[in-house]
């Protein structure tokens, strides 16, 4: 039960002087009813998340709401704007979409409302809002996720294009530039798994090898 307890007075919006209260609605319930009970509505998940974003920035707000989705157990395998769970929601060239974490991994789900075309541009706009995740494309979902390669030695190589850098390391390529037309061009001449990222004003693609 004090789990529970502590549980509601971190997320849900109770105070301590809200504890007995707790006590006698929780002690009769299943736990997934508790989880239900002390999960914030997801208006005031999404408000939250917003007000981070703008104070505190992207890395700041998706820590916060991956580890609400840890401890209140919001992990989902298929979400969806069915909203069994709450998610939050993103608005992507005007369009609604939503992100939820799948797993204790980190990795996340970007999924939209209607069906829309999967394109190159909508990888690069997640990347602008969440410049910390790659931004990547599998069995028709789009998926984001923290890939850390602080430790990759980058050697420079030579390119056809004026505004575009290309970098190799043992395990990526990377290719960067201000043009996104140009990066997406130098990018074509590869098939492997590919991750969109973003990087101050440039839009960034590396490549595993």
């Amino acid at each position: 039960m004090m789990d529970f307890l502590d549980l509601a007075l971190k997320y849900g919006g109770f105070t301590s002087l809200d504890k007995v209260y707790l006590e006698n609605i929780l002690s009769p319930m299943t736990a997934q009813q508790q989880f239900d009970f002390i999960t914030p509505p997801p208006s005031v998940i999404n408000a939250y998340f917003a007000e981070i974003y703008q104070k505190q920035g992207p890395q700041a707000a998706t820590d916060y709401y991956f580890q609400l989705s840890k401890e209140l157990h919001l992990f989902k395998e298929e979400p969806s704007f069915v909203e069994e769970k709450p998610f939050v929601r993103l608005n992507l060239s005007g369009k609604s979409f939503g992100f939820a974490y799948l797993d204790e991994t980190g990795l996340a789900q970007v999924f939209s409302q209607y069906p829309e075309q999967m394109t190159a541009s909508l990888f690069f706009e997640i990347a602008q809002v969440f410049p910390h995740y790659m931004v990547f494309l599998d069995k028709g979902k789009i998926f984001m996720k923290e890939i850390a390669l602080s430790q990759q030695v980058w050697q420079e190589q030579e390119s056809d294009y004026l505004l575009t850098q290309v970098a190799q390391s043992k395990e990526w390529m990377k290719i960067s530039g201000l043009n996104q037309e140009e990066v997406l061009e130098a990018a074509a001449n590869y098939s492997d798994q590919t991750y969109y990222s973003w990087s101050g004003r440039e839009a960034v693609i590396y490549i595993s090898m």
